[in-house]
């Protein structure tokens, strides 16, 4: 097993487990944080995800710490409609992945404790750009 997957796995269980009950009932809510909600692409049943980000011009940007082996990640791939509760309030948008974005550079400019998370356990950074209606 590589060391990119072993740190996966122990990445995944740190938020199966700790960070992500707690995050969903705070993310969006939060100043830069947000809570992603996607539609499984087997079960069709809604998914929500804490993540971090910024609003820019009418998108919120953020970067996925796995890449493609995010589960959210291959929600989007399968259907790109998405719900975001930013600040205690809830948009509709299109998710779009931007695997040719220079990703540790749009950390720099998202906010700092979120960005040094991703850079500290990401294995495969992916921008995702989610337009909102």
């Amino acid at each position: 097993m590589s060391s990119t997957t072993v740190k996966r796995r122990r990445v995944n269980w740190y938020h199966r487990r700790i960070v992500n009950p707690l995050m969903r009932r705070l993310a969006g809510h939060l100043p830069g944080q947000a809570l992603l909600e996607t539609v499984g692409r087997r079960s069709g049943l809604p998914r929500r995800t804490p993540v971090g980000g910024r609003l820019v011009d009418g998108a919120f940007w953020m970067v996925s710490n796995h890449g493609r082996a995010s589960a959210y990640v291959r929600n989007i791939e399968a259907n790109p409609a998405v719900r975001l509760q930013i600040r205690s309030r809830w948009y509709t948008g299109t998710a779009c992945l931007l695997p040719g974005d220079d990703a540790r550079a749009r950390l720099r400019r998202l906010p700092r404790f979120n960005s040094w998370n991703v850079r500290m356990l990401g294995t495969d950074l992916l921008t995702v750009r989610i337009d909102l209606n």
